[in-house]
């Protein structure tokens, strides 16, 4: 897979794509190490970058980049699990490695908006990453084997499974102190 390609396939054109991810395997190792690894450093590099330029002390935006960071692997790795969890819920196929790179590419434009973060004043322009629901909804059926019928509600539910994922991980942060820095 190539990296770049994929990222302009997933972006530019998705009902394409999917069917291509689809018939890939879904090595979490890889997926970890060859995509989130990389597209997941965009925000945490312009946070850090962004936070520094506008007077964050340099080791507190060292620490909350390398927290954004290390959160991003967790969150995506929970979602998947539910993905994968509530498959039945919706007369989808469960397979873990199918809902692993619908949740790591889903989660793409997210990982691209953050590079508004360079500039907080743009930081706002990280909405973007909204496309991500799209690209959810549209990944359901050919990863998941999601019927036409269930494909809104599945999207809905994992939505909102995912702000609470990320709530719960901000929370967290928050009590063991880290949430100053992220």
């Amino acid at each position: 897979m190539n990296l770049v390609e994929r990222v302009k396939g997933i972006i530019l054109s998705p009902k394409t794509e999917w069917p291509v991810i689809a018939g890939e395997p879904g090595d979490a190792a890889y997926l970890f190490r060859n995509y989130v690894a990389i597209l997941a450093a965009i925000p945490a590099v312009c946070g850090f970058i962004g936070g520094v330029l506008i007077g964050v002390p340099v080791l507190f935006a060292l620490i909350g980049a390398v927290v954004q960071y290390v959160l991003a692997f967790v969150a995506v790795y929970i979602v998947a699990l539910i993905v994968n969890l509530l498959a039945p819920t919706f007369s989808s196929q469960k397979n873990f490695e199918s809902a692993l790179k619908l949740t790591v590419y889903s989660y793409t434009p997210v990982w691209l908006a953050g590079v508004f973060r360079l500039i907080p004043a743009l930081s706002f322009l990280g909405i973007l990453g909204l496309y991500g629901l799209y690209l959810l909804w549209l990944g359901l059926p050919p990863l998941m084997k999601t019927p036409p019928e269930k494909t809104i509600a599945y999207t809905i539910t994992v939505v909102i499974c995912a702000i609470v994922v990320a709530i719960v991980l901000v929370a967290i942060t928050a009590v063991i102190g880290l949430r100053r820095f992220a």
